[in-house]
């Protein structure tokens, strides 16, 4: 048989073995419509929600990549994935590993209560809760396919909208790639078209369970570190610590569509703590504690001296402050986050302030003590209800008080002389008719 000859017997014979391997694959390989559908029963069976797939559909050149498009929960307010590009390793495939170099989302709605809707033990979270994460090497078994111990490499999001409970939306990009057992050695969120810049960059130290943290925020800097351990039962427990540094605080609420009501720079120190087992308990036990220090501010849409003459009635404007010190804490709960602020205190001019707040379901109740005479007088301010609606109140005798020469401090009724209760009266513009009386000296 001469050269050419086996030449061409070889080139035959590896035609014939392609076309019997596309055939194997037309014959083995479902459909797009039939993985379309057999994509949305899965999803529905694990999410525990109707969920309906526009499309899906999958390619082996130039390289193999499945994508899935249009899928949408059926709830009041709906999740939606826009499209999802999914990049399976094929050497894993061969050995019946599952195991993705890379996945890409181009855009997708997330309403937190929507997804709080969904069924509590999906698939993972049952594996999760029954058994350790799979050290380096291992391997999980899923149906026929094992799950690789790096089954995602890289995933890139662009033009995600997270709806708050409350109705705020917040878009934000950002890309990750992960170790072994869901680690991330390098992860990046940020919001688009945010002036200052707002991000948040985390990198993985060494093969630790330790991640360092680098924040831009409101024109200033929130930089630290994470760490997660293993806590009881096989739970899981996030801690961290960040330095605040030069945080405009309108700007940074303004960064993720909130409404600030103080503008002014803040240092301070900020604490960090969350258990679970799963990703989603970790974020819904999350609690902060950020001790803070800020210089000259203002008190934004609230003026103090006009909401204390006025007995509450008015307080719209400006208050300008010397200084706010105080602690801020978050709490998330089932119903939300819950925000205190506690050893509030702050100055204005001839006016002093020191008070505590608490702040749930865009509702405020907080209490405050005016000082008009540093640590001697304290003169009562309540606010309560919407935040877009407070209810300011000073009580009529707390006013009175103070022009007689007394002021009512929380439970106790104190006496000061009459100089101090004329000078009160004066500045309150409650002065008695006929001018002020005079009174006895307090007893010592």
């Amino acid at each position: 048989m001469t050269r050419t000859r086996k030449w061409l017997l070889g080139a035959g014979i590896a035609l014939g073995a392609l076309g019997l391997l596309a055939i194997v694959l037309v014959r083995l390989v479902p459909s797009d419509e039939e993985l379309r559908r057999r994509a949305a029963a899965e999803l529905e069976a694990a999410l525990g929600v109707p969920v309906s797939v526009g499309a899906l559909h999958w390619q082996l050149l130039p390289s193999l990549r499945v994508t899935i498009e249009n899928v949408v929960t059926t709830q009041s307010q709906p999740i939606e994935v826009k499209k999802l590009t999914a990049y399976p390793n094929m050497a894993a495939l061969w050995q019946r590993r599952l195991k993705l170099d890379r996945a890409d989302l181009e855009g997708a709605v997330l309403p937190q209560l929507s997804l709080r809707q969904l069924g509590d033990k999906t698939p993972s979270e049952t594996t999760q809760k029954t058994q350790e994460p799979p050290a380096p090497g291992q391997a999980q078994k899923s149906g026929k396919l094992t799950v690789d111990d790096l089954p995602l490499a890289h995933v890139a999001f662009r033009d995600v909208t997270w709806i708050s409970r409350t109705n705020v939306r917040i878009g934000f990009d950002g890309e990750a790639d992960f170790d072994a057992g869901w680690r991330p050695r390098t992860a990046q969120i940020r919001r688009p078209d945010v002036t200052p810049p707002a991000d948040l960059a985390l990198t993985r130290l060494g093969q630790e369970d330790r991640w360092e943290a680098r924040i831009n925020l409101g024109g200033g800097t929130a930089n630290g570190e994470l760490q997660l351990q293993s806590g009881d039962r096989g739970g899981l427990r996030l801690s961290g610590k960040f330095q605040p540094q030069g945080i405009e605080v309108d700007s940074a609420l303004q960064a993720i569509n909130q409404p600030s009501v103080v503008a002014g720079k803040a240092s301070g120190e900020t604490t960090l703590s969350a258990s679970g087992v799963t990703a989603g308990e970790l974020a819904r036990s999350l609690h902060t504690t950020t001790s803070f220090t800020m210089g000259r501010s203002t008190l934004l849409r609230f003026d103090l001296d006009k909401a204390i003459r006025s007995l509450g009635k008015e307080h719209a404007g400006k208050t300008p402050l010397d200084a706010i010190t105080g602690q801020l804490d978050t709490q998330n709960t089932s119903q939300g986050m819950v925000v205190s602020l506690s050893r509030l205190k702050t100055s204005s001019g001839a006016l002093s302030a020191s008070g505590k707040a608490h702040i749930a379901n865009r509702k405020i109740d907080a209490e405050f003590s005016v000082d008009l005479v540093d640590g001697v007088i304290g003169v009562p301010l309540m606010l309560s209800g919407p935040l877009d609606k407070v209810q300011v109140s000073v009580p009529a005798s707390a006013l009175a008080g103070a022009a007689a020469g007394t002021a009512v401090l929380p439970g106790i009724g104190t006496a000061i002389g009459a100089r101090i209760g004329a000078a009160i009266g004066r500045i309150l513009g409650a002065e008695p008719a006929g001018g002020p009386r005079r009174l006895a000296p307090v007893e010592k």
